[in-house]
């Protein structure tokens, strides 16, 4: 081995890493929100969650237990499944009107996004797009004014509780932006997976995939970082282990356990990247308002087929990591395929009532979303557009 090669390939392997924060994991965890908002100094938490989620029992549970303890706390709920600027600016005046001084982001990742959000915006002059996750934008958010969060996942799929950045639609563009800064990340996490049972098969499953394909694209993304490709394979082997039974068995909480943490860990090695599946997601999900984990789980087959000549070798070893007979790409795909039906997901966006109408909007759309960067195939709007029109009438294989 030459000098010189042990110098490039050296130079080659520099990155920048960020790990993610403080959680406190288990079942009961939740009876520790209290003391959480104690250590961070919060007297008037807000309790930020989407409209579905806010009649639950146990989010009424949690408010009280906070209103013991702070008397000053709320709770905003005026939070769509796929969140808007306008849900954050709401969230804002409701934060600012009854000095609050913390946030509790309670929910799936549409409650937890527009929590982040708003603990981001109470401190903000600029409006909220100044600060999309583009060149060196984050840099001019003002941290001092930042609120600080606590993160309660009530859904294993998003990841969003130890993520830095929240998805929101900018309804002028009709597009999602991420909005992002290194401080948006929950300063802690409470993950109680028995606030994960109550949700009903078809969740269990869009969520669970949507925790898979932020694994198998960080895995797939170009890059050198192997903490983040170990943590990646170890969850997708997780997800395949325990999602059929969280999906089967709403109350099994061992399962629950495990695709709570495999989750997290999609957010945490998603850092490397996302890749095409996500830059087709997010504009559809804008357009249409569709659920993001279930838009990824049925265009994942679609785009691992599209970009087999970059990951074949990427899918043998994801074989061996899963026990998947063959070690193949093809004994991949074919496992993907009976996955997603054992867990019932469509196998086509007509299905869930997507047109190929806007297939070129969607194509350019696709290119323009930061996620199409980490995929391992650049792609041309055309492409996209043809990625997504195959989705729409099917036939992944």
């Amino acid at each position: 081995m030459s000098n010189a090669f042990d110098i490039n390939e050296a130079a080659r392997l520099q990155a920048r890493w960020n790990f993610p924060t403080q959680i406190r994991f288990g079942a009961g965890a939740i009876a520790q929100l209290p003391d959480a908002c104690k250590q961070l100094d919060i007297r008037r938490p807000l309790v930020i969650t989407d409209a579905g989620l806010a009649t639950a029992d146990f989010v009424a549970e949690i408010l009280n237990s906070l209103r013991r303890a702070s008397p000053g706390s709320d709770i905003f709920s005026d939070v769509k499944p796929n969140p808007a600027g306008r849900n954050v600016t709401a969230g804002v005046a409701h934060y600012k009107n009854g000095r609050h001084d913390g946030v509790i982001a309670l929910g799936g990742g549409s409650g937890l996004d527009a929590a982040k959000a708003v603990a981001l915006m109470v401190g903000q002059e600029r409006p909220i797009w100044d600060f999309e996750d583009a060149g060196d934008n984050w840099q001019r958010v003002n941290t001092d004014r930042m609120a600080p969060v606590i993160a309660i996942p009530t859904t294993a799929g998003t990841g969003s509780e130890v993520g830095r950045a929240s998805v929101i639609v900018d309804e002028e563009s009709h597009s999602k932006k991420i909005i992002f800064h290194p401080e948006m990340l929950p300063s802690i996490v409470i993950a109680d997976p028995v606030l994960t049972t109550g949700l009903p098969p078809h969740i269990t499953a869009a969520t669970g995939l949507d925790a898979f394909t932020h694994n198998f694209e960080a895995w797939c993304a170009p890059g050198f970082h192997p903490m983040a490709d170990g943590i990646a394979l170890e969850a997708m082997r997780i997800i395949r282990n325990t999602l059929p039974r969280a999906f089967s068995d709403g109350g099994d909480l061992v399962a629950r356990s495990y695709m709570l943490v495999a989750s997290s860990m999609g957010a945490v090695a998603f850092q490397k990247g996302l890749g095409a599946v996500h830059a087709l997601a997010h504009p559809l999900g804008a357009l249409f308002d569709k659920h993001h984990g279930l838009l990824n789980a049925i265009l994942l087959p679609y785009v691992v087929q599209q970009n087999r000549k970059a990951i074949e070798q990427k899918a043998i070893h994801i074989c061996h990591c899963l026990q998947i007979e063959g070690a193949s790409f093809d004994a991949f795909l074919q496992w993907l395929l009976e996955f997603r039906a054992e867990l019932k997901i469509p196998d086509t966006l007509a299905e869930i009532g997507i047109t190929a109408d806007d297939s070129e909007k969607i194509g350019e759309l696709a290119t323009r979303d930061p996620s199409a960067a980490g995929n391992p195939v650049q792609y041309t709007a055309a492409q996209y557009a043809a990625i997504f029109t195959s989705a729409v009438k099917g036939n992944p294989a």
